[in-house]
Parts: C-alpha cells; sequence; structure tokens
C-alpha cells in the first residue's frame, strides 16, 4: 500500500505509532544505559532531600540541634552536586541519542524511497514526502530526544515519591491514591484526540510544503504567466489550513495540560489541608508533614508533566505513524528470493512476447496490448510512432519500472521479473527525453554514470557527447557547480551531459528516448556522430519523433495504440504509403505530398 495521506490508520493505542521505532534507539543501548543510570542518580538525589528537610525541621531548630544542621545542609550541598551532574549526564545522553536517532531514522526512509517502485511516486506528491522527511522526523527527535526522557523522569519520581509518602504517611497517601484515577482518566480519553488532531496538521503542513516545492520548481512558468499572486494567494490558504489544524492540535495539548495541573494542584492543596488539621491535633509532626507536602509536590508535578509530555508524545505518535507508513511500504516491483543470474559475457538481446500492460494510476486504460518483437545482439532498432503510441512504455517494463500485466519480457533470454533488478539494470545505459541533471558540478553529474570513473574518462565521455567544448568555457570547467536541475544550463547542454553520462556508463544495451531532441542542427549532427561510434557492438533501442535520426536503423518498429503496426527498413517503410510514411511526409514536407519528398 502506498504511503499517502490518504492511507486509513489502523487502530491502536495513541502512542503504539511509536513502537516501530523503538528498534533505531535499542541500536544505542550503551547511550540509553549511561542515560537510566543518570536519570536513577538523579531521582534518587531529588527524593532524599525531603527526609533531610524533615529532621532539620523536627530536630535541628534547637542549640542541640546546631552541629545537626549544619550536617544536614553540608549533606543537602553534595545531594545537589550529585542531582546536577547526574542531570547533565541525562542531558547529554538523551539528545544526543535523538540526534542520533532521527538521523538514522532519515536515512532509513530516504533509503526506502530510493527503492520503490514509480508507481509509488505516481501517485505521491514530492513535497508530502519531503515533509515526512524533515518536518516528521524532527517531531520525532523531540520525542526521543526530550519528551520520552522528560516521562521517565517524571515517572521515576511519581513512583518514588508515592513510595515515600506512603511509608511518611499511609493515610495521607490513601487520600491521594484516590485522587489518582480522577486526575489520570481525562489523560488517557484526550489522548487520542491529540493523535488524531496532530495528524492532521501534519498532513495540512504536507499539503504547504508539497505545493511550494511545486512552485518553487515551476518558477519560471509562473512568472511567466504573472501567476506571482495567485500562486502566492494559494499558498498563503493552504499555510492557513495547516495553523488551524495546528491551532486546533495545540488547543486541546492546552486543555489536556490545564486540566492535568488543575486535578494534581487540587489534590496537593486538599491533602495539605488535611494533615495542617493533624499537625495541629498532635497526630503528626510538623517535619513529617513537610517531608509529605514534598513528596507529595514532586508527584503532583511529575504528573502534571507527564499529562504535558503524554500530549508531546502523542502529537509525535502522529507523525511517527506518516514516517512508518513509509518504512512499512514494500516495493511492487522487487528482486525475486532467488534471483536467475543473467548469463556473462552479457548479450544484449531483448525480446517482448505478447505483453499487456495498463499504468497503475489508469487501469482502465491500456498503454501496450499484446506488443511482441525481437532485438538481437548488437541490432538497432528504432520505435517511432504518434505521442502516446506506447513508445517510452517500452523503455519503462524494460527497465522494468513497471511490470507488465501479460505477457513476458526477457534480456538476455532471461525474463526480467525473475533477475535482480539492479543487474538488469546495470546491463542498460539510458538517455532520457527529459535529462535529469543535479545540483552540483559537471565532473559529478557525468560521473553519475559511473561513480568510480577517473577525470580522464569522465572527459572522454563528454568530448564523446560533444560537451568538452561548453564545460571548459565554464568559470570553472569540470568543478562548475550548475544549479539544480541545470538551470543554468541550456537544454541542448543538459542533453548533452546526460548523454556523456551514458556513455561513461559503458552497457552493452543503450536506450535513447529522444536523445537528441534538445539539440540545435549543429550539436545534433556532433551528438548523433558520437551516438554512431558508441552505438558500435552494441544492442540500441532509440525512440525517436524526428524520423531523420532513424534512418540508419536496422529496423523500424511502427508503433500505434500499444501495438506495431508496421515494421522494416526506412526505405522499406516509405514505399508501403502506411503510418510511417504519413508521418514522414508531415515531417519533411509539412503536407500529405508523395512518399518520395522524404527522400
Amino acid at each position: 500500500m502506498a504511503a499517502t495521506r490518504d492511507t486509513p490508520s489502523r487502530a491502536k493505542a495513541p502512542l503504539g505509532s511509536l513502537r516501530p521505532l523503538v528498534p533505531y534507539a535499542l541500536a544505542y543501548k550503551g547511550r540509553i544505559l549511561a542515560a537510566l543510570l543518570a536519570l536513577i542518580a538523579a531521582s534518587g538525589a531529588t527524593l532524599v532531600m525531603p527526609i533531610a528537610v524533615r529532621r532539620v525541621i523536627d530536630f535541628g531548630f534547637s542549640e542541640e540541634g546546631r552541629s545537626l544542621i549544619n550536617a544536614y545542609f553540608g549533606m543537602l550541598l553534595v545531594i545537589v552536586g550529585v542531582l546536577a551532574g547526574a542531570s547533565a549526564l541525562r542531558y547529554y545522553c538523551v539528545i544526543t541519542l535523538g540526534e542520533r536517532v532521527v538521523a538514522d531514522l532519515r536515512a532509513a526512509v530516504f533509503r526506502r524511497l530510493t527503492i520503490l517502485d514509480p508507481a509509488f511516486f505516481d501517485r505521491s506528491k514530492t513535497g508530502e514526502l519531503v515533509s515526512r522527511l524533515t518536518a516528521d522526523t524532527t517531531q520525532v527527535k523531540m520525542a526521543f530526544g526530550v519528551s520520552i526522557s522528560i516521562a521517565l523522569r517524571n515517572a521515576m519520581l511519581f513512583i518514588g515519591a508515592a513510595a515515600l509518602m506512603i511509608v511518611t504517611s499511609p493515610k495521607l497517601s490513601a487520600l491521594v491514591l484516590i485522587a489518582i484515577p480522577v486526575i489520570v482518566l481525562p489523560l488517557v480519553m484526550s489522548g487520542r484526540a491529540v493523535r488524531r488532531r496532530s495528524r492532521a496538521a501534519q498532513d495540512r503542513l504536507a499539503d504547504a510544503s508539497a505545493y511550494a516545492a511545486e512552485a518553487v520548481g515551476a518558477v519560471r512558468t509562473m512568472q511567466a504567466f504573472g501567476m506571482e499572486g495567485a500562486t502566492a494567494a494559494r499558498f498563503q490558504g493552504a499555510a492557513e489550513e495547516a495553523f488551524e489544524a495546528a491551532r486546533l492540535s495545540t488547543t486541546m495539548r492546552s486543555y489536556l495540560t490545564g486540566v492535568g495541573l488543575f486535578l494534581v494542584s487540587a489534590s496537593v492543596v486538599g491533602v495539605l489541608w488535611y494533615g495542617a488539621q493533624g499537625v495541629m491535633a498532635g497526630t503528626m509532626t510538623a517535619g513529617t508533614l513537610s517531608q509529605f507536602v514534598l513528596y507529595a509536590v514532586f508527584a503532583a508535578s511529575s504528573l502534571g508533566q507527564l499529562s504535558e509530555v503524554y500530549g508531546e508524545l502523542a502529537q509525535a505518535a502522529g507523525a511517527a505513524e506518516r514516517i512508518g507508513e513509509i518504512l512499512a511500504t514494500e516495493p511492487a516491483v522487487a528482486a525475486p528470493p532467488k534471483p536467475k543470474p543473467l548469463p556473462e559475457p552479457p548479450l544484449g538481446t531483448i525480446a517482448f512476447e505478447n505483453v499487456g500492460f495498463s499504468y497503475p494510476t489508469r487501469r482502465e486504460q491500456s498503454a501496450l496490448h499484446g506488443l511482441t518483437f525481437r532485438v538481437a545482439q548488437s541490432e538497432r532498432v528504432a520505435l517511432v510512432g504518434p505521442s502516446g503510441a506506447g513508445k517510452s512504455t517500452v523503455l519503462q517494463l524494460l527497465l522494468r519500472f513497471y511490470d507488465p500485466q501479460e505477457g513476458t519480457i526477457l534480456v538476455d533470454g532471461v525474463p526480467v521479473n525473475e533477475a535482480d533488478p539492479d543487474a538488469l539494470r546495470a546491463r542498460m545505459a539510458l538517455v532520457p527525453q527529459e535529462s535529469t541533471i543535479f545540483a552540483t558540478t559537471v565532473l559529478e553529474n557525468i560521473r553519475y554514470g559511473s561513480p568510480d570513473a577517473t577525470e580522464e574518462r569522465v572527459r572522454s565521455a563528454a568530448a564523446l557527447a560533444s560537451a568538452d567544448g561548453f564545460i571548459q568555457a565554464l568559470p570553472n570547467g569540470y568543478d562548475t557547480i550548475i544549479g539544480e536541475r541545470g538551470v543554468t544550463l541550456s537544454g541542448g547542454q543538459r542533453q548533452r551531459i546526460a548523454i556523456a553520462r551514458a556513455i561513461l556508463k559503458d552497457a552493452p544495451i543503450l536506450l535513447l528516448d529522444e536523445a537528441t531532441s534538445a539539440l540545435d542542427a549543429e550539436s545534433e549532427r556532433k551528438v548523433q556522430q558520437a551516438l554512431d561510434r558508441l552505438m558500435e557492438g552494441r544492442t540500441t533501442l532509440v525512440i525517436a519523433h524526428r524520423l531523420a535520426t532513424v534512418r540508419s536503423a536496422d529496423r523500424i518498429l511502427v508503433m500505434d495504440h500499444g501495438r506495431i503496426v508496421e515494421e522494416g527498413t526506412h526505405e522499406a517503410l516509405l514505399a508501403k504509403s502506411g503510418l510511417y510514411a504519413r508521418l514522414a511526409r508531415l515531417q519533411f514536407t509539412g503536407d500529405e505530398g508523395p512518399a518520395q519528398a522524404a527522400e
């Protein structure tokens, strides 16, 4: 199931969504143990203080007790030192643990995203996925780094203070214990509502982030059409929705905190009043009441902070649920348990056998119908046809970005769904119609085709792609950073870098999807010469709308509505006066004149 916003959340405890993230924290058991020991030391030091206070009150305010006062206050100073040191160690351990967990979590989420199939991204928004990777993981960091630590500290203080309250005065403790269910019940009941509203707030924030990413990525189009005001207004509306959802979540958390603190404080006041009556009646010493009150304050403040932290953890659970959806998503296209090895050395053969396919987002519309063809080793085959004929779909299935619903696709005689996708794609070099350029140097962009390639090989590939000339003219040559998506380069320059990347990969099967579509006439001639050299000895599948680029193909497959309707050489297809001849006449003469005009 895709990790989209519309995925129905499963019924679970308010904090149950945090459970899948626990293994990321348990990977650092040493740090957790140090934090727990520091927590125990700090809590123990805190709980010892009321005992010293009681003894000072009961025995210290007299001439005989002067030495006791000095001893008790000296002991308090030592306790404060232990408390300070243990608290500092606990803070360091838990904060670094939170940072470490969120770093691992982000890496795991991104690693998962890199292996998910294109169908997942077809139905997901990039901005929303980025929001889960950043904003949601930050929310989880607060839970693991701060909230859980505070929760454990206050839980330990509450348990210790409650136990010592019972030891100090069982009667007063009974009154406090009666009040605890009244305090805890509202916290439990409101936890699910906090988590629900937190999830809604994160979803609205993801919507705003997705729209912002989309708008920034298309800033030139936006400004060209004068849509700055409308775009800003729409984002403001998305931001307002995110704010309103966050406000509702915060309102619920504020209510939870306020109710918890009132109930806790009211119970302490009531117990203090009852204890004061005991002191006046002589059934309890002032020191004992002071000790009990301090423990009651510790317990009450701990319980009050637990109510606030519970709300924060419930909010983090909403974010963790969204992250967990991605981590739980399995790719629809994956390696089989026992992949069939591809033959060595590579053959470079391709076969489609009665392949039928519909995109997952358009199940009712078939992209391919019973498609059958073969490409022999070192053969150059071109796929041509009108837009929407299914040409690019052939490459997507060959690279196994999707699996067909019918038929079989074979590479080197092995069905692609029985091979390891990594091994399969290693045998192919792709030059897509829309070249992808990363916001790094020219050198690293070309080296994307072979990360271990030397600079000399990179320069050689660029020269073959007719890219070396313009690269050398850049401010820093191959070390020039070319901006996100290569916005500082022309379309032709981006395409030549993509071609250089494919040349560098040096794969036995070459896939060209409109590889020269963005080039001017002179650059196209140079690149076509480079591609001709590159195609020697390689199996090549070429997609082209410009028929002049496919004349030298060994075979041309003409596709229409997901089927092969014609097959042959350029000259043979012109002579048939079919779809290919009509496309050629339109391109070369601009009319329906004689087919020979294409010559």
